[in-house]
C-alpha cells in the first residue's frame, strides 16, 4: 500500500540547512499496524508529514495504493488527504466549544459531503469509539481519553484506508493509554492500516511492527511478538 524509496527532505533553518530525510525506504502493507520509533530530531515527524501528503519530498518517490503522491500539487494532495488519510494527535486538537458531533462532522464538510451523510457518517464513527451516547458534548465535559476518542472518531468518519497517529497516548494516563491502544488494534482488526509514532517502547510494542528513525535514515525494524 505504502512504497517509498530513497525520500529525502531539508529544509532551510536561517543560514543552516537541516536534513530531515536521507534516503528512506519504506514498505507498508495493507491492514499493517506499524509504529515509528526514534528520538527527537530523528526525522519521524517529517516521515509522517510525507506519508500523510502534508509535504512532498525533494527527491525520490512515495506510490499510496499504486498512485505517486511524490510531486503532486497541494490541491491534489488534499485531495488523497481528504480520502484516504485519517490524523490522529497528541493533544486531541479539538475545538474547544464545539460538540463532539460536530467536531467529527467537519472534515466531511471538506471532503464534499452533504448534510444528512456528513450527521450520519459522524453518528456512526462516534458509536464505533463507544462514545453513542456523548454526541452533544463538548470538550471540557469529556475526559481526556474521551476527548482522545472524538479526535479518532473525526479520523474515522472518511473512511479513510490509513491512520496515522501521533503519539496518540502522549496525553494520557497509562489506563487511558491502553484503552486508545486496545480501540487502534480493533480497528486494525477491521482492516484500517495504522501508522503510529512514538517514544514509548511499551505503546510500540502493541503494534505488529516497530521501525526506528534516527537522522533520517531508517537504522532497523522489528516484527512485534504477540501472546
Amino acid at each position: 500500500m505504502i512504497h517509498m524509496r530513497n525520500i529525502t527532505k531539508s529544509y532551510e533553518m536561517g543560514t543552516q540547512v537541516v536534513h530531515a530525510l536521507r534516503g528512506v525506504d519504506l514498505d507498508i502493507a495493507e491492514g499493517e499496524f506499524v509504529a515509528i520509533m526514534g528520538p527527537s530530531g530523528s526525522g519521524k515527524s517529517t516521515l509522517m508529514n510525507m506519508l500523510g501528503c502534508l509535504d512532498v519530498p525533494n527527491s525520490g518517490t512515495y506510490t499510496l495504493d499504486g498512485e505517486d503522491v511524490s510531486q503532486m500539487s497541494d490541491d491534489q494532495q488534499a485531495r488523497v488527504r481528504n480520502k484516504r488519510v485519517g490524523f490522529v494527535f497528541q493533544q486531541f486538537n479539538l475545538l474547544p466549544r464545539t460538540p463532539a458531533l460536530k467536531q467529527v462532522a467537519l472534515p466531511l464538510m471538506y471532503a464534499g459531503y452533504g448534510r444528512s451523510e456528513r450527521l450520519e457518517r459522524a453518528q456512526e464513527a462516534l458509536r464505533k469509539v463507544g462514545l453513542g451516547e456523548r454526541m452533544d458534548h463538548k470538550p471540557d465535559e469529556l475526559s481526556g481519553g474521551q476527548q482522545q476518542r472524538v479526535a479518532i472518531a473525526r479520523a474515522l468518519a472518511v473512511s479513510p484506508s490509513i491512520i496515522l497517529a501521533d503519539e496518540p497516548t502522549g496525553a494520557l494516563d497509562s489506563q487511558t493509554g491502553t484503552e486508545i491502544l486496545d480501540l487502534f488494534e480493533e480497528l486494525n482488526t477491521q482492516g484500517i492500516t495504522i501508522i503510529m509514532i512514538t517514544h514509548d517502547q511499551e505503546v510500540a510494542d502493541r503494534a505488529q511492527r516497530t521501525i526506528w528513525i534516527r537522522d533520517g535514515v531508517i537504522v532497523n525494524e522489528e516484527t512485534n511478538e504477540h501472546q
